[in-house]
């Protein structure tokens, strides 16, 4: 083979890759999905907390002028057009918001909803008028021409899906009532495009693309296809848009996770449900030593992780034994857990309250304890800036590229490994206390527990964990903390 047909062959195989890479900034590897939170309190987030702690982007909810109806979350779900005009701020706003996170270093993910129309009534949120029942949508402008169940590609009575094991039927009819594009359209996949383009101009790094299963992958990825490179002046020259597809796949389907992974990450909901079962006691903590692949999940190349999403932590898609913030004690070992371990993408949720699960986000922006917790009182949860998520962002971010070795647990839910030399993470589950010496794969030293809290200056503000010389620590963790979690990592070294 000469040289020059190496390098061709390089060139093929990172183009074709491209679509996987997050675009993150050097050195950062997490990102979080600041759900329903408007354009101007993400970009103080990203300068403020985001950049300074670690992370490297942000997914976004969609931005498109949607449905406005009864204060409820899914009216961003429902597009009146592509116009970017929504409950989270105005097109202005929003390219604020995009340039000021790239700036602190954070990359920004829209959540685009491609698959269809909306439902309900107009205007919209821009004031847009359409006819939703007639399929008419002029500000696109899109017609009964262009949607699916009008041309008699739907084959349910209903003209919504009712059977999810007819894959056509998934594909072509209406998803509770909202209007199905016909995606297979030259005209169709053009306007799609466009909306994508005009974000990508904007400096998005990439796209989270909703309700995947609904669409053929073939239409998908002539979409994909379409989409220009990202703008070279943040990104650098030839770097594509990251795509990750939400493709909900428990089994028993026809239609599978697999079929799209050729054209980007897709969501790995198989991830959320069993770390569900293990931290809520349906399953032990020691069976995670190979978790991943070796579970059945799809490659860890295509996988895009989570604890739990906006739909899941309602019940309202994936199924499954799902742990929230209302499980603080669980969702802090499921969430360290995830940034510890090396296994996909990872995306931290950062919440709000609800008893009223379609209810939509508080009206006020987020404000802030003395700690720098999100304050109760504000109607938000910001997981992410609990002190044990915060810093396993760095964690992560220090042994990004290093593998799981020394894994050790107790034969029940007691569990540690190090990640290399980078970092090392130990994990109490059970109703006892954990007292152990375990090899922790690090130099000797005394390091900071940045679950109990960080490294500042010379000391630590939490505890301080001492790795003798032949590489073991004294782990001990009390049963009773709601943090039973121990970790260390080369930058928390004092």
């Amino acid at each position: 083979m000469t040289t020059v047909t190496f390098l061709v062959l390089l060139f093929v195989v990172a183009t074709a890759r491209a679509q996987y890479d997050l675009n993150m900034a050097s050195g950062r590897s997490t990102m979080v999905h600041l759900f329903e939170w408007k354009w101007p309190d993400i970009a103080d987030e990203c300068e403020n907390f985001l950049g300074p702690y670690g992370y490297g982007g942000v997914q976004v909810s969609p931005p498109q002028e949607h449905y406005v109806g009864n204060n409820v979350w899914w009216d961003r779900y429902q597009p009146a057009s592509y116009l970017i005009n929504s409950r989270g701020g105005d097109r202005t706003a929003f390219s604020s918001m995009v340039s000021r996170c790239n700036n602190a270093g954070v990359r920004v993910y829209v959540d685009a909803v491609i698959n269809h129309m909306a439902a309900g009534g107009s205007p919209g949120s821009a004031g847009s008028v359409y006819n939703a029942g007639n399929y008419d949508f002029p500000q696109v402008p899109y017609s009964s021409w262009d949607f699916n169940v009008p041309n008699s590609k739907c084959s349910s009575s209903s003209g919504d899906v009712g059977n999810y094991n007819d894959a056509y039927e998934v594909r072509n009819c209406n998803l509770l009532g909202l209007k199905d594009l016909d995606v297979s359209k030259d005209y169709v996949r053009g306007k799609i495009a466009d909306y994508m383009n005009d974000l990508i101009s904007m400096g998005v790094a990439g796209f989270r693309v909703d309700a995947v299963k609904h669409m053929w992958p073939g239409d998908l990825e002539n979409i994909v296809s379409r989409l220009n490179n990202l703008d070279r002046s943040v990104f650098g020259s030839g770097k594509r848009p990251f795509i990750v597809q939400e493709v909900i796949d428990q089994g028993g389907e026809p239609i599978t996770a697999g079929e799209y992974t050729h054209i980007g990450r897709v969501t790995e909901f198989k991830y959320s449900s069993e770390i569900g079962n293990a931290v809520l006691g349906y399953n032990q903590l020691r069976w995670l030593s190979n978790f991943g692949e070796g579970w059945g999940f799809m490659g860890r190349s295509y996988a895009l992780v989570f604890i739990d999403n906006h739909d899941n932590q309602r019940n309202h898609g994936g199924g499954g034994n799902i742990v929230t913030y209302k499980q603080s004690k669980e969702y802090k070992i499921a969430s360290t857990f995830m940034l510890g371990y090396d296994y996909g993408a990872a995306r931290v949720m950062s919440s709000y309250q609800f008893t009223d699960t379609d209810i939509a986000g508080p009206s006020n922006s987020p404000y802030f304890d003395s700690s720098g917790a999100c304050s109760w009182s504000s109607g938000w949860v910001c997981e992410h800036r609990w002190r044990e998520i915060r810093n396993m962002v760095e964690f992560r971010n220090t042994c990004e590229g290093q593998a799981v070795n020394n894994w050790w647990d107790n034969g029940s839910n007691q569990i540690a490994f190090s990640r290399g030399s980078k970092g090392f993470i130990a994990i109490n589950g059970d109703s006892y206390d954990m007292n152990a010496s375990i090899y922790t794969g690090m130099a000797s030293g005394t390091y900071c527990d940045v679950i109990s809290g960080e490294k500042s200056g010379s000391s630590c503000t939490g505890n301080y964990i001492t790795v003798n010389s032949s590489g073991y620590a004294s782990i001990y963790i009390d049963d009773a903390n709601n943090s039973p979690i121990v970790a260390i990592h080369a930058n928390s070294r004092v």
